[in-house]
């Protein structure tokens, strides 16, 4: 079976599923057929980024609106390719729509699931889902499974950071789960104590990786008693005392850091350069000269200018955002588009609208759309009721909760909003914004 995306037109129903848009769910309750192009929106999973863009509960819904059976995605997690395919993107989405339906109290879904935990081939991914559920009930037996498969790093991964029944039900009976749970909460511990530590000494914190383990720290002498001079010699040599002084760096805001990132950023992408653009989100309107520079260069620093320009520029940086975003939407490369969208639309650019909207419907990057309603709210607050309307049933939750802070009422909007607040799937933010409505 291929699992090649083929991406259809945004006009069509079929490309609107595949983009998580709104008006897609809103129609395929009237569209015969619709159910095939939701099942295979499933099979060939449609993100552009699937690390952070949702479509679980988005095709949940979906399967649930249609009264449409689980079956299908079931059978798509057990065709015979799935012990010849590597990629567990092939099954992941099939995955989260599966544990979507169980929260969404179709409890049928949760037998596959479970089942491909014992014989899938990616069974660590279907374990991660019946985890999160939370409900021991699924997963009697299954921690036999897990500590007969699973080594220390996989049980690190396993174990969620919040307290879990599934986990602590699975420590009961066995050693190795009790063991990682424990280490878990010791790191949890030593994290709060290090967050406490570096924030004492105005760091950027950062959590360690799964299994606890942080990179070396240098033995140098303390950022905050060292020159500017000396800690732009220490980021250049890239050893380990490298960004612990760009940090410190950014915390001064000293123009020389704007210096390294243009030496850093042009290179090929490293922690070092991570480091440099996180500690410049500490700089402010002294950036721009430079940032509009590295905006209209094009010489490697071009995203950090763009980005600049974005929270800081002023009404004169308009031209330069338009041409951006103009070349992003036609060359339809979304991903550079999110600087240029939520510039414009601080500024109030009434000129972007066009743009926006074509950005809202076309974008095959579902992550942009949260941002393009955003500024389409601030640039135009009477089209982006239409838009706020379609973003009750979109795929991103941080659409759907951007729509309910300002969507007009009407009976199909409250009704939407009642369903949001009350449906325990839905994200907390969502609820919250969904009930400030219903109940203000």
């Amino acid at each position: 079976m291929s699992n090649e995306v083929v991406m259809e037109s945004a006009r069509t129903l079929h490309g609107q599923l595949q983009r998580g848009l709104g008006r897609a769910a809103r129609r395929a309750a009237d569209r015969p057929g619709s159910g095939e192009y939701v099942y295979d929106c499933i099979r060939r999973d449609p993100r552009w980024d699937p690390q952070c863009e949702s479509r679980g509960l988005y095709y949940a819904r979906l399967l649930v609106d249609l009264e449409l059976p689980a079956g299908p995605v079931a059978g798509h997690l057990f065709h015979p390719s799935d012990h010849v395919d590597d990629d567990p993107w092939r099954v992941r989405l099939a995955l989260e729509v599966l544990s979507d339906l169980v929260r969404l109290s179709r409890r049928e879904a949760a037998a596959p699931l479970r089942r491909y935990a014992e014989e899938g081939s990616h069974w660590h991914d279907a374990l991660v889902e019946l985890v999160e559920l939370g409900d021991p009930a699924l997963t009697l037996g299954l921690d036999e499974v897990v500590a007969s498969r699973c080594d220390d790093d996989d049980l690190a991964h396993l174990i969620p950071a919040d307290p879990n029944p599934v986990i602590d039900a699975w420590a009961v009976r066995q050693p190795r789960i009790a063991a990682a749970l424990a280490r878990s909460r010791e790191l949890a511990r030593e994290s709060a104590r290090y967050r406490a530590r570096a924030r004492a000494a105005g760091f950027p914190w950062r959590p360690a990786p799964a299994g606890g383990k942080r990179p070396p720290a240098g033995d140098g002498p303390d950022p905050a008693a060292c020159a500017d001079a000396e800690l732009l010699e220490t980021a250049r040599r890239r050893g380990p005392d490298a960004i612990a002084a760009i940090f410190e760096l950014g915390r001064r805001r000293t123009p020389a850091l704007l210096d390294l990132a243009e030496e850093m950023l042009p290179e090929r992408p490293s922690r070092f350069g991570a480091a440099v653009c996180r500690a410049l989100t500490q700089y402010g309107e002294e950036t721009l000269p430079r940032a509009r520079a590295w905006a209209a260069a094009k010489g490697g620093c071009e995203d950090m200018g763009l980005r600049f320009l974005a929270r800081h520029g002023t009404r004169q940086d308009i031209p330069l955002l338009m041409d951006e975003l103009r070349e992003t939407v036609e060359k339809r490369e979304w991903g550079g588009a999110a600087s240029p969208v939520e510039g414009l639309g601080r500024l109030r650019a009434g000129e972007a609208v066009p743009l926006l909207k074509t950005a809202w419907t076309e974008s095959t990057y579902a992550y942009l759309r949260p941002r393009v309603l955003g500024a389409l709210a601030r640039t135009a607050p009477h089209t982006a009721e239409s838009y706020a309307v379609e973003g009750l049933w979109d795929s991103e939750a941080d659409v759907r909760e951007e729509a309910a802070r300002f969507v007009p009422h009407t009976r199909d909007t409250r009704l939407r909003l009642q369903r949001l607040h009350h449906d325990v799937a839905e994200e907390p933010e969502v609820r919250s914004a969904a009930a400030a409505r219903t109940l203000g």
